[in-house]
């Protein structure tokens, strides 16, 4: 039995690498080397060339780091890597908190050594060959060693939790765990902003002048009460622009990147946050924080149902069953799952963008909107002529073109 649940997750790697591959394929199939018609009105020569030149970098930079982690993880699963590393565990310690918060520290740290070569080459040349790299040797150490500390505190926090509920609460343990997890979420979806935020980037409020005035103006239009309109130093890491929106009731803020401010037309801000209040409007915000809910809460009943296998220990080659072995193979077996929900989440994401488009559009205008999309994708090198299936599988956003002709048809009415 073990045998069999080991070539299953085997099977399943390999067909999710075979997957992945075959979408890159289909997504380069649609470019071009010269300008498309219906990008001539977005593109000039020169920007495409550039556009299709970083999608190609980026592409092939992805199928070697994803190819490398293929070849990884299946010698550590057929060389019995994952067997060994908690037999040398359980050498130390037999509590099962700590061999769970040691088993994953080892992995993720060891993974996190392997894969920064590749996100420094990312960042400090692919990114900053094509002018979007503005981060220092010095801020991306400070961002490394603070993301450890928060993985180690929030992390270890909650896997700690969830060991100890599944040793005390027998088969009713995903239950609590679900409870604590939706608990965690809601108070990081008020407080990510004033907790997290600040220890990487620094937010001030959005200073008296024309853009305030104006935002404040469409807000109370749209009978929507905003007192934190903050900017964000993301010129601090990268040229590339957002906005977002965050927190719940009266910790509720919208956030722009100083980066956007200072590309975009006041008009086209008051847009791109026109859409940003229609998410919230339209209960886009609620109702994705009820699906990730729903979708922890079905994850962790299947877990509960299968957690107390020994099999899935025994399949990744350990001598003793344990949460921790446990929870890594059935990861491993749920990967499909969590792609067809993924699929369907981002399917409800593209619907919600267009919805918070004609917000934006019927209540502010549909100019400025597509203007600033325009702007915002031409100053990413975006791809915008991406494979249908693409776009269906790892899109969550509508591609361009397609929210223009969605917005186009507010500007005929208009």
């Amino acid at each position: 039995m073990e045998q069999m649940i080991l070539y299953i997750i085997i099977a399943i790697i390999i067909l999710d690498y075979i997957f992945d591959r075959v979408m890159d394929y289909l997504n380069a199939s649609r470019w071009s080397k010269t300008l498309p018609d219906e990008l001539r009105c977005i593109y000039d020569e020169e920007k495409y060339r550039r556009s299709q030149e970083y999608s190609r970098v980026n592409m092939r930079f992805g199928i070697i780091t994803s190819s490398l982690s293929f070849i990884f993880i299946l010698l550590m699963l057929s060389l019995g890597g994952f067997g060994y590393l908690d037999s040398m565990i359980r050498a130390y310690t037999d509590h099962p908190v700590w061999m769970a918060l040691l088993f994953f520290g080892i992995l993720g740290l060891a993974s996190d050594i392997l894969s920064t070569p590749f996100d420094i080459y990312s960042t400090f040349v692919i990114e900053e060959r094509f002018g979007f790299n503005r981060t220092t040797p010095k801020t991306y150490l400070f961002d490394k060693v603070k993301g450890w500390l928060l993985s180690l505190v929030i992390g270890g926090g909650l896997l700690a939790v969830f060991v100890w509920f599944y040793d005390t609460a027998g088969n009713l343990f995903w239950l609590y765990a679900w409870i604590v997890f939706t608990g965690f979420s809601v108070f990081m979806m008020m407080f990510y902003s004033t907790l997290i935020v600040p220890l990487f980037n620094k937010q001030r409020p959005l200073e008296e002048g024309p853009l305030r005035t104006a935002i404040e103006e469409f807000a109370e239009k749209a009978g929507f009460r905003l007192d934190n309109i903050f900017v964000i130093d993301g010129s601090k890491r990268s040229s590339k622009a957002n906005a977002y929106f965050s927190g719940l009731g009266p910790k509720k803020r919208i956030v722009l990147f100083d980066t956007l401010i200072k590309e975009h037309t006041n008009e086209e801000l008051v847009a791109v946050l026109a859409h940003e209040i229609g998410h919230y409007k339209k209960k886009h915000t609620t109702r994705g924080m009820l699906v990730s809910v729903l979708h922890t809460g079905v994850m962790l009943f299947l877990l509960g149902l299968f957690i107390n296998r020994p099999e899935l220990s025994m399949a990744l080659g350990a001598q003793e069953a344990s949460f921790h072995m446990g929870i890594l193979a059935f990861g491993l077996l749920y990967s499909p799952i969590s792609l067809l929900l993924g699929i369907i989440g981002n399917r409800m994401s593209r619907k919600h963008e267009y919805e918070a488009d004609a917000f934006a559009a019927v209540k502010y205008d549909p100019e400025p909107l597509m203007e600033a999309l325009k702007k915002l994708s031409v100053n990413h090198l975006s791809n915008l002529r991406p494979h249908p299936a693409f776009v269906y599988v790892h899109y969550s956003h509508p591609p361009l073109l397609q929210r223009l002709k969605h917005l186009e048809k507010f500007r005929e009415n208009a």
